[in-house]
């Protein structure tokens, strides 16, 4: 990341996850459970007779009204928490803390709750084409396994992290494959095709610098494909067999050159046939056409002298 965005990125007003104060909901769900029972007593028990006076009417109609409001307020403050979840609360705009606590908890009722999952997301991305370092347009796609590390500023941060994290990962696969060439014919380099051990670690700390401001952590990243653009796939596949069959060719020659050397050697220790360096050159030449040649060797048979 350059150092004007990482200087930008420190000038923002950057949201950090702290705890909330919530309550354990068991217990306020025997409270409830007692709360209504009584309600119900005083319904059943506590009925005023016909000639009751005013004030004991008023009484009876208060405590079952308070009593239900009381249940109402209370049941709507429970919320429910699975693993690998978290909920942010706010209270009138203003962050009040995430609750990881897994299990039923209770909060006050006019405090807001948003539910986030943290567990791992994983992203196949789509294709992207690019120009590689040396300008040739190649198609390029990922597979990213991510995370919510921090609630609050995914939720306050930026306006939707998920997609959010899909620009992102476009962006960085971007960043990564104009980067390095393709592929390197004469292997002196680092490439996209044959690099992996450094392209995907690489891939995986670019995209944890771009989403860190989400509150977002990329547990693994990598190339899942790779492939000269449609236009130049066709070239680039000749070029490719042409290398392919000039490096085979190149080690047929140098063992072809190592087998007529050992044969010149062996013949002169032994003293099979002394040779001139012209029948030397010659049987050379003729070493060399059988053991490079394409099609098998049609023999010659001599039925004179050597000269």
């Amino acid at each position: 990341m350059s150092e004007e965005n990482k200087a930008h990125r420190g000038k923002m007003n950057v949201s950090r996850e702290h705890d909330s104060s919530t309550y354990s909901g068991y217990l306020l769900l025997l409270l409830v459970v007692v709360v209504t029972g009584l309600a119900f007593w005083v319904l059943a028990g506590g009925l005023p007779d016909v000639g009751a006076s005013k004030a004991a009417k008023l009484t009876f109609v208060g405590t079952l009204a308070g009593s239900f409001v009381t249940v109402l307020l209370m049941v709507s403050g429970f919320f429910m928490i699975q693993p690998n979840q978290v909920v942010v609360i706010t209270l009138f705009g203003e962050y009040r803390g995430s609750e990881r606590t897994e299990g039923l908890r209770w909060i006050w009722p006019w405090m807001m709750r948003k539910k986030l999952s943290v567990r791992a997301n994983n992203i196949h991305s789509d294709r992207v084409k690019v120009n590689d370092l040396r300008g040739n347009p190649i198609e390029i796609a990922c597979n990213v396994v991510w995370r919510v590390q921090d609630s609050a500023q995914a939720s306050f941060d930026v306006d939707d992290y998920r997609e959010f994290v899909n620009i992102q990962i476009e962006a960085g696969l971007r960043t990564i494959g104009s980067r390095y060439p393709y592929d390197d014919f004469e292997h002196h380099e680092i490439t996209l095709r044959g690099g992996a051990d450094v392209i995907n670690p690489e891939l995986q700390t670019e995209l944890n610098e771009r989403l860190a401001v989400a509150g977002i952590v990329v547990d693994e990243a990598g190339l899942t494909h790779l492939a000269y653009a449609p236009e130049i796939a066709g070239a680039m596949l000749r070029r490719q067999q042409a290398e392919a069959v000039i490096a085979a060719r190149s080690k047929l020659v140098m063992g072809a050159v190592g087998m007529v050397e050992d044969a010149l050697k062996k013949l002169a220790e032994d003293g099979i046939v002394d040779l001139d360096d012209e029948r030397k050159a010659t049987m050379v030449s003729n070493l060399m056409v059988v053991l490079c040649g394409e099609r098998e060797a049609q023999p010659v048979v001599n039925a004179g002298s050597l000269y």
